[in-house]
């Protein structure tokens, strides 16, 4: 079987290792992959994988079987919809079913329309900031302001009043997220820990994974602006299998609701939450694996994902059986200099072997590129991903700390405090 999988990530990177231990023995590709892709898989860097029918037509030339759609940007753009047409099996939603992430206000109205709690919101246009100061006129702070598009995880900001809302907006509205920005809404503010729930979605049956928690700002302490992820963990302690079921229920509401409008949704969704006191709130839904969370999700899965991934693609996911180990999993999130503002690349990375040789510790690669020699040196925003896995969160914390001090280039930066969550209520 070959495999084309779309996307250059740490994600994509976790997603290549998992396939490759497959007992099909698939042979990998991927495009345009980076570093640590291009070590043990083919890389395909010239491709557009934003382009529906580039993408199509490569996987045709190039005899592929099945493609699997890491990021969000080919998933809105309609990428899957192309394959299917050419007959090619694909694991991700289609274009409408991935305007769930695409769009925060298509993603409120599912929420509205099909009874799926979460907090209040209204939308914008850039020819609306009037009405939107009206609304702010009337508002309870802290409220939320998120650019409706896709904008890397950085469109989202907590305005404590008026003045800073009315920033966010304006900011957003003059292009700081681009097209992604051109609509806002204006959302309550939830309170209560955030939780990931990933589950695999065949049209009808959804199958959760276990809940993880990410880490979003830059800095110790959840302190500076919100980035792709700085690091996550899983299980998250607290979250017991009611709460879970909880949360499976609402995406399984939402599966079923989209069917009831003729949009079928195959592959991955992926719910934010928010635990609060009243119960578990969707904030919003991504149409894919998540990044950081695949990071920590797939060092705990014990059943053969290229299994799985087949049994969704087949509408066969309530036949195939979906097993997790009972260890815990933490990832430290390595970045560049800078991050998640502007960073220089092209710096040496020295300590990934050393890191690697530890045992359970896997360095998954983000931004990075492999040069001829073999080394490696910086080229993103977030460069590695260091996951350790171990008995207890604490046991894994302290792996991955280990783990991730054995790696240096210039500039490099990461929290110190991942899964602090968890360490405290263990207290």
């Amino acid at each position: 079987m070959r495999i084309l999988v779309l996307g250059g990530g740490g994600r994509e990177h976790a997603i290549v290792r998992a396939l490759l231990q497959s007992t099909r023995k698939p042979e990998v590709l991927v495009a345009p992959g980076n570093g640590g892709t291009a070590a043990i898989a083919t890389n395909v860097p010239d491709l557009n994988i934003e382009n529906s029918r580039a993408v199509a037509e490569w996987a045709v030339a190039n005899k592929i079987d099945l493609v699997i759609i890491g990021p969000e940007g080919p998933l809105v753009v309609g990428v899957a919809d192309g394959l299917r047409r050419m007959k090619i099996k694909v694991f991700g939603p289609n274009g409408l079913a991935a305007r769930l992430e695409g769009s925060k206000a298509f993603a409120k109205g599912v929420m509205r329309r099909h009874d799926i709690p979460s907090g209040e919101s209204r939308a914008f246009t850039t020819r609306e900031f009037t009405q939107a100061q009206q609304m702010l006129e009337r508002a309870t702070f802290p409220v939320v302001i998120k650019a409706d598009g896709l904008a890397a995880g950085k469109g989202v900001s907590i305005a404590m009043d008026k003045a800073e809302a009315e920033a966010a907006i304006r900011a957003s509205f003059d292009g700081a997220f681009g097209e992604a920005g051109e609509t806002v809404l204006i959302e309550e503010y939830l309170e209560g820990p955030e939780v990931s729930l990933l589950a695999f979605v065949d049209d009808t049956t959804v199958v959760a994974m276990p809940p993880a928690q990410d880490h979003k700002r830059v800095g110790d302490g959840d302190t500076g602006p919100n980035t792709g992820g700085m690091g996550v963990y899983s299980p998250v302690p607290g979250v017991d299998a009611t709460m879970v079921a909880t949360m499976r229920e609402l995406l399984e509401r939402t599966v079923r609701g989209l069917y009831s409008e003729n949009i079928r949704y195959s592959g991955v969704i992926y719910g934010g939450f928010m635990l609060t006191k009243t119960g578990p709130m969707l904030l919003e839904y991504n149409a894919r694996f998540g990044d950081p969370e695949t990071q920590v999700l797939l060092p705990r899965l014990r059943t053969d994902l290229l299994d799985i991934i087949l049994a969704v693609v087949d509408g066969k996911l309530d036949a195939q059986a979906v097993q997790w180990t009972e260890e815990a999993a933490v990832c430290v999130v390595l970045a560049s200099g800078g991050y998640p503002g502007a960073y220089e690349t092209g710096k040496a990375i020295t300590g990934i072997a050393d890191a690697e040789a530890m045992p359970n510790v896997f360095v998954y690669h983000a931004g990075t590129k492999m040069l001829d020699d073999g080394s490696f040196v910086t080229a993103g925003g977030r460069v590695l991903g260091v996951t350790a896995v171990g008995p207890t969160i604490a046991d894994a914390v302290k792996r991955a700390y280990e783990a991730a001090n054995k790696i240096a280039f210039e500039g490099m930066h990461m929290r110190t405090d991942i899964a602090h969550r968890a360490l405290e209520g263990a207290e």
